[in-house]
């Protein structure tokens, strides 16, 4: 009888274990998995982090700082974090709601009195949530051809949205807009007196001891230990110079790291509580992590994660994640892309940085995931590679611009008649010039966009960009004229699918 007990206890002892503490996750097999995915993907170098009950678990970097030197990241270099950003825009929102200095359905025009959009009922029904929430009615990615390595300030940016076209009906879709993020920034800098980031750095920052995370480029060589921006040319990783984001901050300025980025991380998974202090209510939390913007989801066929809904809150993307809440977001800068995703009841989350431009970040998070929650991972990276490398090693519409080319023309117009002043509604002044028998384009706010034009046929020319970018590369504009042979304007196609040069439309008028 004493031996059926004893069996019987130890039985059921092993059954509370597994229920209770599944096996540790192997962190040496994912370390190993890290190190192959980042050479499979051909990536320069990569920084992870998983915090796990409150804690940073597991930190550390991979490659290189930069192609060509010595060096590499580690749990504190700084890479640029884009558009997780926004996740801090909506949060200080949410800390003025709480101080009762704005509401969440106030009006936009409110704070901001000259902001417009396509229709002038949408502007004056757009809300703060409307803002976050990307269901204002422009497309996704539309006008960031505006500030893209321009000067401009970040009200002559957002200014510039009366002049995008409608791409949905207000508040019945979805087009992630950078703009609308920035007009959030200048809700902010409106109500409390400051910029979005002396606001970001007193409320978050320095609270959560983020005491390596940045806005902007200004103290990149004073902090140190920071990552290089690449591109990729023919499948070579190119070293890219930083660009400087201070401007549109709001939308994806900060600069950070592993260890910074965990403990933003946990501070959301407390629900807004750092220390003895809450930060960020129960109600701004909830409000954040609710859906305003809703995808569909095909419940006819199998579902990655058994995924059943999955949306858009205020800053962050919101789905489940095998009967989990997940939260979380990507960013996206010049050369450098990263993820940061949380499962907010089982207190795990995941940072991954890159300084390349290839998503392998995607692939890192879900492996982590998977292991971590203790069931047996997908490779994710093969997966993920696979498929991108599935898609055509160049842009179909570019190759449908140079099938259709015409070899052996001719300009309709000596080149001379081409140059002159052309205006761009959403822009200011683009310039063609001609220097040392050669076209030349610039564009009035923004100098690193400068290129060389060489004939491609009739009156479309190439455009050679004097640096390498990282989201774009081939490009052609096409000369308009009326039927009295005056040029009155141009044409960009330059097939990408961030920047949209096709939106300037300039005009001539000089």
């Amino acid at each position: 009888m004493k031996k059926i007990l004893l069996l019987f206890w130890i039985g059921l002892s092993l059954a509370m274990v597994a229920q209770g503490n599944p096996p540790q996750p192997d962190l040496k097999k994912l370390d190993a998995y890290y190190e192959q995915a980042l050479k499979d993907w051909n990536l320069p170098g990569m920084a992870i982090g998983i915090v796990k009950d409150g804690e940073l678990v597991f930190s550390k970097g991979y490659g290189v700082l930069e192609v060509g030197r010595r060096g590499a990241p580690d749990e504190h270099t700084l890479f640029a974090i884009a558009s997780n950003s926004k996740a801090f825009t909506a949060s200080l929102l949410g800390m003025l709601v709480q101080e009762g200095k704005i509401g969440w359905n106030d009006r936009v025009q409110q704070y901001l009195p000259w902001f417009e959009v396509y229709d002038p009922w949408v502007s004056r029904q757009a809300t703060l949530r409307d803002l976050l929430s990307h269901r204002i009615g422009l497309g996704t990615f539309s006008g960031d051809v505006v500030w893209y390595k321009s000067d401009l300030s970040t009200e002559e940016i957002v200014r510039a949205a009366k002049h995008l076209p409608q791409a949905f009906d207000f508040r019945s879709g979805y087009g992630y807009s950078n703009l609308m993020y920035m007009a959030a920034g200048l809700v902010i800098e409106e109500v409390t007196g400051k910029s979005w980031a002396e606001n970001v750095k007193e409320r978050i920052l320095e609270p959560l001891g983020m005491d390596r995370t940045i806005v902007g480029t200004a103290e990149l060589e004073a902090k140190g230990n920071y990552a290089t921006p690449h591109a990729q040319v023919d499948g070579q990783n190119i070293p890219i110079k930083w660009e400087d984001w201070t401007q549109v901050a709001a939308m994806g300025g900060l600069t950070s790291s592993v260890r910074d980025v965990a403990q933003w991380m946990i501070f959301n998974m407390k629900h807004g509580i750092w220390g003895e202090d809450t930060l960020l209510s129960p109600a701004s939390i909830n409000l954040l992590w609710t859906p305003h913007s809703n995808f569909v989801v095909n419940h006819t066929r199998p579902r990655d994660f058994n995924r059943h809904f999955n949306a858009y809150g205020l800053g962050w993307g919101l789905s489940d994640y095998h009967g989990r809440l997940s939260i979380g977001h990507t960013g996206g800068y010049d050369g450098m892309l990263s993820e940061v995703r949380l499962i907010p009841e089982e207190k795990l989350g995941v940072v991954v940085l890159t300084n390349g431009i290839k998503g392998l970040m995607t692939a890192i998070t879900n492996y982590t995931l998977e292991t971590m929650l203790g069931q047996e991972p997908r490779d994710w990276s093969a997966e993920l590679l696979a498929r991108t490398e599935r898609r055509p090693a160049e842009d179909p519409r570019i190759t449908a611009i140079k099938e259709a080319r015409v070899m052996d023309t001719q300009p309709n117009l000596e080149p001379g008649a081409f140059t002159g002043t052309y205006h761009s509604a959403i822009y200011g002044n683009i310039f063609i010039k001609q220097e040392n028998g050669r076209l030349r384009l610039e564009f009035e706010r923004s100098p690193e966009l400068s290129a060389t034009l060489s004939h491609w046929h009739y009156d479309t020319w190439k455009i050679e960009w004097d640096n390498i970018h990282a989201w774009f590369d081939f490009g052609v504009l096409k000369f308009n004229a009326d039927n009295k042979q005056q040029v009155t304007g141009m044409d960009f196609q330059v097939p990408n699918g961030d920047i949209f040069f096709e939106e300037l439309k300039p005009v001539r008028i000089m």
